[in-house]
């Protein structure tokens, strides 16, 4: 029973299940769209790490100076007015202590220190908001008077700097209503930083007093901003070169793996059309050989009406022959070194070979002027294609038509011989098929020359491109390598 085949577009059914062709794995699409999320999460990833280190260390840095630069005020408020040095700043805050008795410090000397350092701190730059507490978390001043005399219960910033006697800093992009001591005269534009930072007693243990400094630091920020946009923009810039270069990398080894594989199973076709054509050719030969010579023999012994039969016989035998020997030729592997040819030479020869061929048919030769260069290949096989095309030109041709050979292409590495025709000419579909075994548009041909043509082309780093429309003709571009100087030396080293 005869099973037709299915076409890899249609759908197999099994009684109610109905199985899809499954699309081939496609590796390129596959990495672009995972290296990419691995790239951008990467980058994304580096630019929030970069963004908030710059961010906290700007910050840190500015909290910092701050903090000296209130320590130094107070001490310097301190020895200004010759209060000794065994009282601190910290300690003549406070004016609910000024009724208590100090008989080493003048009232008046800490009033004026008081004053001084408080004036200090109310015209610090970029201050939101100022303010001094008391261990008991009171409000002893503040650049808003709404706030002192308030108490300020839990604020886990104000308690860790009291408890671990530390500064504590934090920023803040919108201020928090919940917060009492938040309340600022002129509110924030943007981004805003609280400071607390203690002052000491004398023996600088105990934390007499902790000043609270909200700050808006334009000039800060603005530098944030200009390091967070070059920051971003490089790592885009470096996302976008790394991906692009791995994608090209990777679009060029998919082509290179999509050519080999391709080679590979022409390789695999070959190698068993071979097998096949080896075995029927050597099943083929000896019966055509006694059919051949049986019709010899016929012709010698019979010079009557059957002479013509026994022409035909041989005729066909030898055509049979001729296409045993084309069919081994082309499937024969191509192992032969590159060697350094002589391209006008080896065009020249075989021209002369159709030269009696082209008279015969009408068909006009316009040979231009070619450069004295050599490529790499084969002097046979070299022949062997320009005698094929030559062939297949000719073939499509008729008295009057044009046989045109000139050089359209010439770098440093490799030349172009475009061969035009003014024949027939090809359909689309039949230039698909070109270079396919077995496909030929000769009413006698086999089918293997293009198909040779194109496998001695590639075998010696070189390839074959055909151009055709119906009524005006065929054009096969054949390009070259070179032979440099380098490889010149080499192989007359070599002889």
């Amino acid at each position: 029973m005869d099973i037709a085949p299915r076409s890899s577009a249609q759908e197999a059914s099994t009684g109610n299940e109905v199985v899809t062709p499954r699309k081939p794995f496609n590796l390129l699409r596959w990495y672009a769209w995972v290296s990419l999320a691995i790239i951008v999460s990467v980058a994304a990833g580096l630019g929030l790490i970069s963004s908030r280190f710059i961010i906290d260390e700007s910050i840190e840095r500015d909290a910092l100076l701050t903090a000296q630069f209130i320590t130094s005020i107070a001490d310097a408020e301190v020895r200004h007015v010759s209060i000794p040095n065994v009282r601190t700043m910290g300690e003549l805050l406070d004016p609910r202590t000024d009724r208590e008795a100090l008989p080493d410090v003048d009232p008046q000397a800490r009033r004026e220190a008081r004053g001084e350092f408080l004036d200090h701190i109310a015209h610090l730059p970029d201050t939101l908001l100022a303010s001094i507490y008391a261990p008991d978390r009171t409000v002893i001043w503040s650049t808003n008077p709404a706030l002192m005399g308030k108490l300020i219960e839990a604020d886990e910033d104000l308690d860790r700097a009291f408890e671990y006697k530390m500064r504590v800093s934090a920023s803040y992009h919108n201020f928090e209503q919940s917060r009492s001591e938040q309340k600022f005269i002129n509110p924030p534009e943007q981004l805003f930083i609280e400071n607390y930072i203690p002052l000491f007693d004398a023996d600088g243990e105990q934390v007499t007093a902790m000043v609270e400094i909200y700050k808006e630091p334009r000039d800060l920020i603005e530098r944030i901003e200009r390091g967070l946009i070059l920051i971003w923009v490089a790592i885009s810039v470096g996302a976008a070169l790394v991906y692009i270069g791995l994608y090209g990398i990777m679009r060029r080894a998919a082509r290179v793996m999509a050519v080999q594989q391709k080679r590979l199973i022409s390789s695999e076709t070959y190698v068993a059309l071979g097998e096949v054509s080896s075995a029927v050719a050597h099943s083929l030969r000896n019966p055509l050989a006694s059919i051949r010579s049986s019709a010899e023999l016929a012709q010698a012994f019979d010079e009557g009406p059957a002479q013509r039969n026994i022409d035909d016989i041989i005729g066909q035998v030898d055509r049979m022959s001729q296409w045993i020997r084309q069919l081994l030729q082309s499937l024969r592997p191509l192992t032969d070194e590159a060697v350094a040819v002589d391209l006008p030479q080896a065009l020249q020869e075989s021209l002369q070979r159709f030269a009696v061929p082209l008279a015969r048919s009408g068909v006009t030769l316009d040979l231009q002027t070619l450069p004295a260069v050599q490529v790499l290949g084969q002097p046979a096989l070299l022949g062997q294609i320009f005698d094929s095309v030559i062939d297949n030109a000719l073939e499509s041709m008729e008295q009057g038509d044009r046989l045109r050979v000139e050089v359209v292409k010439r770098d440093r590495r490799s030349l172009t011989l475009r061969l035009s025709d003014t024949g027939k000419g090809m359909s689309e579909q039949q230039q698909r098929l070109a270079f396919r075994p077995f496909f030929s548009t000769k009413q006698n041909g086999l089918g293997v020359g293009l198909m040779l043509v194109k496998r001695i082309m590639e075998r010696f780093g070189g390839s074959v491109r055909l151009s055709s429309s119906q009524g005006h003709g065929t054009r096969v571009s054949l390009n070259f390598r070179l032979v440099d100087s380098s490889s010149k030396a080499l192989h007359s080293g070599d002889n």
